[in-house]
């Protein structure tokens, strides 16, 4: 890591890559998630591209019982 990376827990959006990682959640999971709730607060597009925004979606997920 270089002096201009940011450490992946203190991004405050993710790549659906970089969010796999982190939450050991499948990026195939995580797309049909992003595309099943087009309107949550814990998803951005950037273009075609899908964000998700870390805490929100800590949030998200400490409030179900299964993805």
């Amino acid at each position: 890591m270089n002096q201009t990376d940011v450490p992946i827990w203190e991004k405050y959006t993710l790549t659906i890559e970089e969010a796999a990682k982190y939450f050991r959640i499948g990026e195939n999971k995580l797309r049909k998630l992003a595309e099943e709730n087009p309107t949550a607060n814990w998803m951005i597009l950037n273009g075609n591209r899908i964000q998700i925004k870390r805490k929100q979606f800590e949030k998200m997920i400490d409030t179900v019982d299964t993805i």
